[in-house]
């Protein structure tokens, strides 16, 4: 089977209520010669450093990376040991994908807010743990430590990634990391502006822009019934507007009146809880009514659509993409159809490890 390093997918992509069903679907995805799986965090039944281990451990091929992860939820002690431990476990194939996340939910929780300063301190932290440096007397943004080290012995490279969905923090993560995971239902003209802000920091940088992986993060449905379209489509698109709407709405040029009547919504307000887990189906044809077409771009419908729609992505700059909503089964004849159209010449030699 001919291996693609340049498609991803979420694992266990929004709601789920068994972590096992991860298993299935990496070996899915590896039986189809996908190239990564991306591992979200929810603080539920989807905690990120058991995910990933799991996924090494029923992969031999399979990049396997956070998509993501918020870096003061751990020490940086722990972080850095789970990142080694996968990496080893999968011969080379974990990277680390760091996130901002979500604001309210980490004021009610009393994790502190995330700052990009914070986050670029806690990287270089890592960065010199991994290569078997001592860090003595730390005071800076990520907090202060007297002592942290792993091992003289290591010499580790291990990709860190990052989640950006605003434009500083593109154009930020464009001259620091080395990989950035961009949002789903970002448009084909707003993606391109967002893969010029990633290549222009890492220029400004001193860095080769191309150096920077982008991966795009396309929410694809093939020829699924109307009901998991509402499921995966509406529902997941909901759920984005109900916490960070306004970055979309910026992003792709969108009304924010529509952004504005949604939220007003007496059913939207009515939804105790993230709208992909909690709509009933009653609500999510009510809700899919609030969401103009053009806000949910999307690969949706036959499979030679859906592979368009991947060329469509490349075609905006990325490097990768994250195909998102649907499981790796579901995915197999966009996949097949993709494989006709594909130009293999422009992944030659790709890394399967989703931050290189």
């Amino acid at each position: 089977m001919e291996h693609l390093p340049e498609l991803g997918f979420y694992g266990l992509a929004g709601h789920v209520e068994s972590p096992a069903q991860l298993l299935d679907e990496v070996r899915d995805a590896e039986r189809m010669g996908l190239g990564s799986v991306f591992i979200s965090e929810r603080y539920n039944v989807k905690e990120a450093a058991s995910l990933t281990g799991a996924a090494a451990a029923v992969s031999e091929r399979l990049g396997v990376a956070t998509g993501v992860t918020n870096h003061n939820t751990r020490h940086p002690i722990i972080t850095a040991s789970w990142a080694t431990t996968v990496h080893r476990m999968s011969g080379g194939r974990f990277a680390l994908g760091l996130g901002r996340g979500i604001e309210l939910q980490q004021d009610v929780f009393g994790i502190p807010r995330i700052r990009m300063r914070e986050i670029e301190d806690f990287v270089g932290i890592c960065r010199k743990l991994w290569k078997g440096e001592m860090v003595l007397g730390h005071d800076g943004p990520a907090g202060k430590y007297p002592f942290l080290q792993l091992d003289s012995s290591f010499d580790e490279d291990i990709p860190v990634m990052m989640a950006a969905l605003g434009p500083k923090t593109m154009q930020w993560a464009g001259g620091v990391m080395d990989g950035v995971i961009l949002h789903t239902f970002i448009g084909d003209e707003g993606l391109a502006r967002c893969v010029e802000r990633i290549r222009r920091g890492a220029e400004e940088a001193g860095r080769d822009p191309a150096s920077v992986r982008v991966w795009a993060v396309l929410a694809t449905m093939c020829d699924l019934p109307e009901r998991t379209r509402l499921r995966y489509l509406v529902g997941r698109m909901a759920s984005y507007m109900q916490v960070y709407g306004h970055l979309l709405v910026g992003l792709n040029d969108w009304d924010p009146a529509v952004l504005e009547r949604f939220k007003q919504d007496p059913v939207v307000g009515s939804i105790a809880g993230a709208i992909d887990a909690k709509a009933t189906d009653e609500q999510l044809e009510h809700i899919a009514e609030l969401i103009p077409e053009d806000w949910l771009p999307a690969a949706v419908g036959s499979a030679d659509h859906c592979a368009k729609r991947f060329l469509d992505q490349f075609d905006a700059g990325v490097d990768g993409i994250v195909l998102h909503a649907s499981a790796p089964a579901e995915l197999a004849p966009a996949i097949d159809a993709y494989r006709k159209v594909r130009r293999a010449e422009k992944f030659a030699g790709r890394s399967t490890n989703p931050g290189c």
